[in-house]
């Protein structure tokens, strides 16, 4: 993880350096760093492996791993550029394809809740909802040590649009409130962060995700909408999928260890997409 004077220091640099400057900077360090950290590295493997099976061959595997960390620099740069961009400047920015599946439940005045992997650039899909339509946003976030590292992510992720609900026994209860209140809910999703999430089958392995995008969209009756964010060329291109059927058929465990699992599926399908834009670099 890095630290704070770290990026505030990449803060500055973004700010200053034109992206024609930056980026050979940022996928020079991305590739250094891909080297010297062998425990991101092997996680990043391994997620290979689950995507692509035992056909990936080590020269293919090693060239998609560098792939993989070059978009996670790519997806800092453009976070931190962002924050200086304006309306304009995110709209032009950003395409995507499935936008009715939140525009129409907006539209009818019912707030959808958005699950996510971390993939491409997420941040920028914010941005866009929160600063070009005006739809407010709000997220999830697992505290960080130390808490000033914790405060610089969430003034951050404030001056993109959005409401950060710190991860503690009132998330729900805020996550309820905000939903309530018109805000949309975006999650990330590929990874349990608590350790007391769902057994779903991903990528053909038994592992745990998250419970919480599925337990309040069946609470609250919100949609429950799969999306990600993929890098094409110097463009964000969001793409948004229908959303997950959260019909409640049962008791409430059982309904989220269902949705919980299409949710996988969906998730599954997005990251096969564009497997090295997956920069989850922590073991899930």
């Amino acid at each position: 993880m890095m630290s704070v004077p770290v990026l505030r220091s990449a803060q500055v640099l973004a700010h200053h350096l034109p992206r024609p400057v930056a980026a050979p900077l940022v996928t020079a360090a991305s590739r250094g760093y891909a080297r010297f950290s062998a425990q991101e590295r092997r996680v990043v493997e391994l997620n290979l492996r689950r995507i692509y099976g035992d056909d990936l061959d080590e020269a293919t595997l090693d060239r998609s791993t560098r792939r993989v960390f070059e978009n996670y620099g790519r997806y800092w740069l453009d976070s931190l550029r962002l924050v200086d961009m304006t309306p304009e400047q995110i709209d032009l920015g950003f395409t995507y394809e499935g936008i009715e599946h939140l525009a129409d439940p907006m539209a009818a005045g019912i707030t959808p809740v958005v699950g996510m992997p971390h993939l491409g650039g997420w941040e920028w899909s914010a941005a866009y909802l929160t600063k070009v339509r005006g739809w407010p946003v709000a997220s999830v976030a697992e505290r960080l040590e130390p808490p000033e590292l914790f405060e610089w992510f969430l003034e951050f992720r404030r001056q993109l649009g959005m409401h950060i609900i710190p991860l503690g026994p009132s998330a729900a209860a805020e996550v309820a409130a905000q939903l309530a209140s018109g805000t949309i809910i975006s999650l990330l999703c590929d990874r349990d962060i608590s350790g007391d999430g769902i057994v779903v089958e991903f990528f053909g392995e038994r592992t745990r995700l998250p419970g919480g995008p599925a337990v309040t969209a069946l609470r609250s009756g919100a949609p429950l909408v799969p999306a990600a964010a993929f890098f094409e060329g110097d463009l964000c291109h969001a793409v948004i999928l229908p959303a997950i059927d959260t019909e409640r058929r049962g008791k409430l465990r059982a309904d989220v260890t269902r949705v919980t699992q299409d949710l996988a599926h969906e998730l599954e399908t997005l990251i096969r997409r564009a497997p090295e834009q997956w920069h989850l670099l922590q073991p899930n």
